[in-house]
């Protein structure tokens, strides 16, 4: 082997084309590595089991076995020593674990992607699996189980992952000219199946899935898309395997690794054809670039003593330790990304410290909660009351109340102050690090409206000064059953309201943090009769004489769902694009509340109950402060005569924008008639003038199958995940161009007929947003 290396040609350097752009590829290897035989892969093992230090069971060990370039080396670095019992395994001490690591080279064929808190935090629609820790002998393991529904669950995981990565960023044109030149951080994973499929052991990239992406973006061609990278990624890893029983008697890591391994000799054929010319050509150096990886793999951790993680999340949190000090404190990842690093890594510190008045029980749980782990379905369970809802929603009502007791709120913020590197860390910052923990089981049904959610948990969210202080939930499936107690002054039950409906209210873009141009807004688009911090209107909604805010807190609560996202939460113009009216048995709809009707649902003049907007949330939270600004409001507005004081419902009711403007939208959004090709034929047989009617037929007809295509797109986007997208940035872009020229066209053919009116040309402006 030594000696077919050292006759191998050497490197060169050639010049490539990568999408209209010159590729200085600085160094080309003539030669592949061979595949190692059976005998060096069996070393592997045999010094992985001989390593106490290297805390793997066999098939992780058999895993990074077929997966390193050179095993020989690897049982190496592996093998213990009466001087060395860890090997040559370099050592990392992170926050209440010391991992062991070595570098080496693997087969790009043989990584997979892992889960990273920035793809985590986007709304995805193939959901990640279930990840929990792993122990042996009640001591920590360097292995992490991810649980799918089954094998294809996995292979669209996977896909999603690098398409939603690729989309992002890429690499590829840096790994054409210089390779994947920083190591990979990776570990291994057990996959394990819902379905019964055979479980199997993996290598994970948990650092560096962008680079991984990109080295599949460039084995995959300059014209390939992001999706044509991950559909090579997924074929070459997984081939046709399936999770079903086959009549061979290999196991399906063993059929999985045929397929890479068959893979990879048709790569090499291809490339060593691609070598015979003496200048390389451009398949060739996409393959030589790409073939193999350099990585850094965790095969040991060893828990401190006197620390009280569960052994079973020491690893996974070293690792995201890691993880976070890089993407927190260096490369950012996005805020969402970041703030449940750091609240989550708070969280662990307090529990590693054991300083906190509380049992570690509980803290396991709350750990288990706020990472997703423990799922609300279990929450009777885990908190041995079997009068617990098993909701989304009072998760999120449980995990507020832990994490804001007097014991935890302050140390949770010290440290949270610390990892972010602050000065001081207020309510307000506390908040918006809670937002993407609490709205983990909604945040794909409800991704429409989930940066507004966000904005509003940090401008407060539920954190008002009596949620801060001592109380404790009260346990109902029925929340207008605390309405009573809470309008006495109840404490417990007004702090449960204000946090479930505050919750539901935030979550459903009924509740968010008002701007400026909010104010006084028609109450239709978003408007609201005051500005106010979120947490305030929460404060001020559970005030114990505020029987109206109370009632609206409630019901909000009682008719919030985790699967679906109410029509309210949308604006007019919405509302009218997609026919709510012809979905009512289907709505999902937050209603206004009227003290006066027996279920305190307000009603119009013709009985049908009247949506609640966040107008009305805000005139709930306060009614006599909303009353006054919009009386002096109405009185700025001259020549109209402002109301008097009394006119306190009239008030109310205003702002509702006009009928007209409402039908005028509506007609304005009417899709045009159908386009019907003439039979009369073109050319110039025939009038310009009918020439033209051809013409403004085919532009009507085109422009209403865009309408159609587009309204298609926005739908699926609607009902769909952040990944994939429905269309990706580069086609956006030329789409985006196209109907710019096209409207530049259509605004000069208007100039050449009618001359410079500045009426007509305002007639195409959008409305704005509300």
């Amino acid at each position: 082997m030594t000696g077919e290396r050292m006759s191998s040609p050497a490197p060169q350097s050639v010049t490539l084309s990568w999408k209209g752009e010159n590729v200085a590829v600085s160094s080309v290897d003539r030669v592949l590595p061979p595949q190692p035989d059976e005998p060096a892969r069996a070393e592997v093992m045999s010094a992985g089991a001989a390593n106490s230090r290297a805390s793997l069971p066999i098939g992780a060990l058999q895993a990074l076995a077929r997966a390193a370039v050179d095993p020989a080396s690897v049982a190496i670095m592996l093998q213990p020593t009466p001087q060395q019992p860890a090997g040559l395994l370099l050592e990392e001490n992170v926050e209440g674990a010391t991992l062991r690591t070595f570098n080496t080279r693997f087969w790009l064929s043989e990584l997979l992607p892992g889960i990273q808190p920035r793809t985590g935090m986007e709304v995805m629609e193939v959901p990640d699996p279930h990840v929990t820790g792993t122990t042996e002998g009640g001591q920590p393991c360097a292995v992490v189980h991810y649980r799918y529904k089954n094998l294809q669950h996995l292979k669209d995981h996977v896909w999603q992952t690098v398409h939603s990565t690729l989309a992002l960023n890429s690499y590829a044109v840096s790994i054409l000219s210089r390779k994947v030149t920083r190591p990979l951080i990776t570990h291994p994973v057990e996959f394990t199946f819902e379905d019964g499929t055979e479980p199997f052991h993996a290598l994970v990239v948990r650092d560096g899935n962008t680079r991984l992406g990109s080295a599949w973006a460039v084995l995959a061609g300059p014209e390939a898309e992001a999706a044509d990278a991950a559909n090579l990624m997924v074929e070459s890893l997984f081939g046709k395997t399936t999770g079903s029983s086959v009549a061979d008697s290999r196991s399906l890591a063993e059929r999985l690794a045929a397929v890479r391994e068959k893979w990879r000799q048709t790569l090499t054929g291809e490339f060593q054809r691609a070598m015979l010319e003496p200048e390389p050509d451009a398949r060739g150096v996409q393959i030589a670039q790409t073939f193999v990886v350099p990585a850094q793999v965790a095969v040991g951790v060893e828990g401190h003593p006197g620390h009280l993680l569960a052994p079973e999340d020491v690893f996974d949190d070293a690792m995201r330790s890691i993880l976070a000090s890089v993407h927190v404190e260096f490369k950012a990842w996005d805020p969402a990304a970041q703030n449940v690093e750091v609240a989550t890594r708070a969280l662990k510190r307090v529990i590693q410290l054991g300083d906190a008045p509380v049992e570690k029980e509980s803290l396991q749980v709350v750990y288990g909660l706020a990472m997703g782990r423990t799922l609300p379905e279990d929450l009777p369970r885990e908190y041995g009351d079997d009068r617990l809802p098993g909701t989304a929603l009072w998760r999120g009502v449980q995990l507020i109340h832990a994490l804001t007791r007097p014991e935890l709120y302050e140390r949770l913020k010290e440290q949270s102050k610390i990892i972010k590197g602050g000065s001081r860390m207020s309510a307000k910052g506390f908040a918006e690090l809670l937002g993407p923990i609490i709205d983990l089981p909604w945040r794909s049904a409800k991704k429409a409206v989930a940066k507004q959610a966000r904005n509003a948990w940090g401008n407060g969210g539920v954190l008002t000064r009596d949620v801060l202080k001592e109380w404790e939930p009260v346990l109902t499936d029925d929340f207008t059953t605390l309405v009573k107690s809470a309008v006495a002054g109840d404490v417990n039950a007004r702090c449960t309201l204000a946090v479930a409906g505050g919750i539901s209210l935030i979550a459903d873009k009924l509740l968010t943090r008002n701007v400026g141009s909010a104010l006084m807004a028609p109450k239709e688009k978003g408007g609201v009769p005051f500005r106010s911090d979120v947490h305030l209107v929460v404060e001020d909604l559970s005030a114990r004489d505020n029987e109206l805010g109370i009632w609206t807190l409630a019901l909000a609560a009682n008719r919030f769902r985790s699967d679906a996202l109410p029509e309210n939460a949308q604006s007019v113009r919405q509302f009218v694009r997609r026919g709510w009216q012809d979905d009512e048995s289907r709505a999902y709809i937050h209603f206004k509340v009227a003290l006066e009707q027996p279920d305190k649902v307000a009603r119009d003049e013709n009985g049908v109950p009247v949506p609640l907007l966040e107008w009305d949330v805000v005139w709930a939270a306060d009614q006599d402060r909303a009353s006054k600004a919009y009386v002096e409001h109405r009185a700025r507005l001259a020549p109209t005569p402002a109301p008097s004081p009394s006119a306190g419902k009239d008030a109310e009711e205003g702002l509702l924008g006009t009928r007209e403007d409402s039908s005028a939208g509506k007609a304005a959004w009417s899709a045009p008639e159908p386009w019907s090709p003439s039979a009369d034929g073109s050319g110039d047989e025939v009038s310009s003038g009918r020439r033209a009617a051809e013409c403004r037929r085919a532009l009507r007809g085109g422009l209403s199958s865009a309408r159609v295509a587009l309204d298609g797109l926005t739908e699926i986007d609607r009902m769909a995940s952040s990944w994939p997208p429905v269309i990706e940035s580069d086609e956006f872009g030329s789409l985006r161009q196209s109907l710019l020229e096209l409207q530049t066209d259509l605004e000069n053919l208007r100039r050449n007929i009618q001359g410079e009116d500045p009426a007509v040309a305002a007639d195409g402006e959008d409305e704005e947003e509300g």
